[in-house]
């Protein structure tokens, strides 16, 4: 159980260093892939890994697994550790669970608050789990450089080199120049319209706001206490369960984001000049601009087949797409929705989701397969009197639905074993390719005691 935050008094090269992931959020521009319940650090795009994956693992060597932190909601904190358990990250004491989100001011300090459970100062570095590094090298040495300006005192924040004028991020205007490539901040901007983006190119002391900071935790604790004391005193009144979830009163917290409650703020603050290949993944069109194209300029993922199609972002999922005709679009296919826009536009998909939500349609909400501590749920079909999932069980683990009144339930074993207990009634066991009916209203528990996966059929008929 963790216990009061110790006074720092370790000396600058004896502290350890830890990496902090933001994993909020819902990501509602890469609609349908990213949902509210399994949000776009969750999703693999491109590749095998998702988002939250290949940001650990770019962390890697200059800081270690063992010193990681990700901060995320509650109702992700399963299908995060399952993620790290995926890449051989042990998961147990890594994952700090906000009941709900308060924005990045109060998601930081309560990860430098956990760290110091058990530090008495470490250099934090804070990472979004959902962007995307193309020169991990070069990332690499600029992070190893933010860990020693940290060290110093500084809090740094990682300006990115802009090679064109983006809309979409806010930026940073950087003034005189110090060692390493830092330079002291002059002011924040906001996401600009199109001519004051060209203004601050051709400026060239203006910098893409990337949301990546460096800093000792003793140095932010101070730096809360100074310029958001409302947050730090009822910050420091929070508890954590053993599982790392903050208490309820987190609800309670002002929502700020980090450069409204300190960067602002600080005279401690530094920008470091980087260019790694870099981006947000804000948006369909800023996706596609990160990726490789092929001959004909179009990112193709899944079972596709294009004709007279070009500079397109294609994806599918469970079905054949076929494009004929295409010029600066995006399809995106999952298997209860599709999305078709023109490539300039695609960032509007937010009012698509805005849409769903007021008609309170399930599709902005989860996936028809949905993840569970125990396993997981896949829809594969919905009528207006019948639903059939399939059921995934691991080994070891136990499956028990909501009971209801209105449904009988038949249960058939496709592949392993299982023990049901119907109700009130004797255990039995089901083997593959038996069955078991529940009536309505009826409740039952189903234990997957092999030690591989037990798959079940689950009908639900009204």
């Amino acid at each position: 159980m963790p216990g009061k935050e110790r006074t720092p008094t370790m000396s600058e090269a004896d502290i350890n260093t830890y990496a902090v992931l933001l994993a909020g959020g819902s990501g509602t521009r890469l609609w349908p892939v990213s949902r509210e319940l399994y949000p776009k650090q969750l999703v693999n795009f491109i590749g095998r890994d998702s988002l939250v994956q290949s940001t650990v693992k770019r962390l890697a060597p200059v800081i270690d697994s063992q010193r990681l932190r990700i901060v995320c909601g509650q109702e992700h904190f399963h299908e995060m550790r399952r993620h790290m358990l995926e890449i051989n990250v042990p998961a147990d004491g890594k994952i700090i669970c906000e009941p709900c989100g308060r924005n990045t001011a109060p998601a930081i300090l309560l990860a430098a608050r956990h760290i110091l459970m058990a530090e008495t100062d470490a250099v934090l570095c804070v990472f979004p789990a959902d962007h995307m590094v193309k020169n991990i090298a070069g990332f690499h040495e600029r992070l190893e450089t933010a860990i020693g300006l940290a060290q110093q005192g500084h809090i740094v924040t990682f300006g990115i080199q802009p090679h064109y004028p983006e809309t979409g991020y806010g930026y940073i205007q950087a003034d005189r120049k110090l060692s390493h490539g830092a330079r002291t901040i002059g002011r924040f901007v906001e996401k600009p319209d199109l001519e004051t983006a060209r203004q601050y190119i051709r400026a060239g002391n203006f910098f893409w706001n990337s949301g990546m900071f460096a800093f000792k935790a003793s140095v932010i604790l101070d730096e809360f206490r100074t310029f958001a004391p409302e947050l730090f005193e009822k910050m420091s009144k929070i508890t954590f369960t053993r599982d790392g979830t903050a208490d309820p009163s987190y609800a309670t917290l002002p929502n700020i984001s980090f450069d409204y409650a300190i960067m602002e703020h600080t005279s401690n603050g530094v920008l470091l000049v980087s260019d790694f290949g870099w981006s947000d993944i804000g948006s369909w069109k800023s996706l596609y601009d990160f990726l490789r194209k092929d001959a004909r300029g179009n990112v193709v993922e899944g079972d596709v087949i294009t004709e007279d199609t070009q500079n397109c972002f294609i994806m599918g999922h469970e079905r054949l797409i076929a494009t004929n005709g295409l010029d600066n679009m995006v399809v995106v296919e999952t298997p209860d929705a599709v999305f078709v826009s023109g490539m300039e536009s695609s960032g509007n998909v937010k009012a698509i989701v805005t849409r769903l939500k007021e008609t309170g349609r399930k599709e902005c909400i989860t996936h028809r397969k949905v993840y569970y501590s125990w396993g997981n749920r896949t829809l594969l079909e919905q009528k207006n009197d019948s639903r059939v999932y399939r059921v995934v069980i691991n080994a070891g683990a136990a499956f028990q639905d909501d009971p209801e009144p209105f449904s009988v339930q038949h249960l058939i074993v496709v592949d392993g074993q299982a023990r049901m207990t119907p109700g009130q009634h004797p255990a039995r066991v089901l083997k593959t390719g038996e069955s078991a009916v529940i009536g309505k209203g009826g409740n039952f528990l189903i234990e997957n005691t092999e030690e591989k996966t037990l798959c079940i059929i689950q009908v639900k008929i009204t």
